[in-house]
């Protein structure tokens, strides 16, 4: 593969609004494959577009809502029963394995005793702080939203491609770090023009678009109201399925 492929496998909000599937992108480099959060959807997703599950070599959590960690339970079940046996990276806020374990627990009863068998490492991302995750590596920032733990907004260097995204929040000028040269940065934008508690509305983006310096802005996680009014919003937006390449 030449370059890096970024594939925006569900761009909806927490509610699916206009039937689109919940938050995950895919990025595939030379020799890796990412997912940048991981919503219950994902399986559909993967297989809607000739994926296979078992070449996903890392999944990055932006922050512990079910619609961003979600299908994680349904990836792990999945992974145990097509007997995946390559090493499988979850990486995100505090508390992801704590939190992911529970989940499985919740949603497939005795299920996370099969983790024990299972080539999966977790690992915990510190605000600021670069980590190399093999051929990756991923700078997160901490942003204004309430998920029970740490939010991050994050930054992913693949094949020298920065691709940023904002994860959910309300604007902090964290997003100026994480947008800064970015070859992509995909941001949420769950409103149109309605404040939302820790969320973007796109009044409030277009207000501070001139501090992003990414080279190519994509809007996701949209709500109702915003794919209403899509042709007032000066902007690209999410479509699942949309591929871009860097």
């Amino acid at each position: 593969m030449a370059g890096v492929e970024v594939l925006l496998l569900g761009t909806g909000d927490a509610f699916a609004s206009g039937g689109r599937l919940q938050t995950c992108f895919s990025i595939r480099g030379s020799d890796t494959h990412v997912l940048l959060d991981c919503g219950p959807s994902v399986l559909v997703a993967l297989r809607r577009h000739g994926l296979d599950p078992s070449s996903v070599d890392t999944i990055l959590l932006t922050h512990l809502h079910g619609d961003h960690f979600g299908g994680i339970p349904f990836f792990l079940l999945d992974a145990h029963f097509s007997l995946r046996n390559r090493l499988l990276t979850i990486a995100g806020p505090p508390s992801l394995e704590e939190r992911i374990r529970l989940a499985m627990d919740v949603l497939f009863p005795g299920s996370v005793a099969l983790l024990d068998g299972m080539a999966v490492r977790f690992v915990e991302l510190t605000a600021d702080s670069k980590a190399d995750l093999g051929p990756i590596s991923v700078v997160p920032y901490e942003v204004i939203h309430e998920s029970g733990a740490t939010a991050y907004a994050l930054r992913l260097t693949v094949d020298g491609k920065t691709i940023a995204y904002s994860g959910d929040t309300q604007w902090t000028d964290a997003l100026v770090k994480v947008a800064s040269n970015a070859d992509l940065f995909i941001c949420e934008t769950t409103s149109f023009e309605k404040e939302i508690r820790y969320h973007l509305s796109y009044r409030t983006l277009k207000t501070h678009r001139s501090a992003l310096t990414c080279r190519r802005l994509v809007l996701t996680h949209l709500g109702e109201d915003v794919l209403q009014r899509r042709q007032e919003v000066d902007a690209e937006l999410a479509e699942d399925g949309k591929r871009i390449s860097l």
